[in-house]
């Protein structure tokens, strides 16, 4: 999925407003400043004038600092390096962790967007990409998981 799409998506979920969202990728590595004029650009629609691409490397800030903010930081662990390359399967996982999914609530939440999905499956996606039984989340699944995410949390 293209990381403007995802965004825009968890940007509606959770109504944040465009100082929030740089203020999350801020919270994740307080060294990036995304100004306001930045974050609208990323989330213009492509095709728009002044849509900007998002990179990875903003993306995965912006889900860590989702995680912190949620969860909170713990300082027991040294911080995780962040990933360079950002796919749908950890974008899902850094939704797991943010929102504190159980499988059951994963199930429940597919389900809820119309596309349920087998034991199996799920935990296909959560694996090491290294692991004969890792499978990749495709766009249709996470954009279902998103939607179903956007139903449970705006009601």
């Amino acid at each position: 999925m293209i990381n403007n799409d995802v965004l825009r998506a968890i940007r509606y979920m959770l109504d944040l407003s465009d100082a929030k969202v740089a203020q999350l990728v801020n919270l994740a590595d307080p060294t990036v400043e995304l100004e306001r004029e930045q974050v609208q650009a990323y989330l213009k629609k492509e095709g728009e004038s002044g849509y900007e691409e998002c990179s990875n490397q903003v993306l995965v800030l912006f889900l860590d600092g989702l995680v912190v903010q949620r969860r909170g930081r713990d300082e027991s662990q040294p911080p995780r390096p962040p990933e360079k390359r950002v796919t749908n399967n950890v974008v899902l996982k850094k939704l797991r962790v943010a929102f504190e999914l159980k499988d059951v609530d994963m199930h429940q939440i597919l389900e809820s967007a119309g596309m349920p999905v087998s034991k199996p499956e799920l935990s296909a996606l959560f694996r090491q990409s290294d692991h004969k039984n890792f499978k990749l989340c495709g766009d249709q699944l996470l954009r279902n998981f998103l939607k179903g995410l956007t139903m449970r949390v705006r009601g």
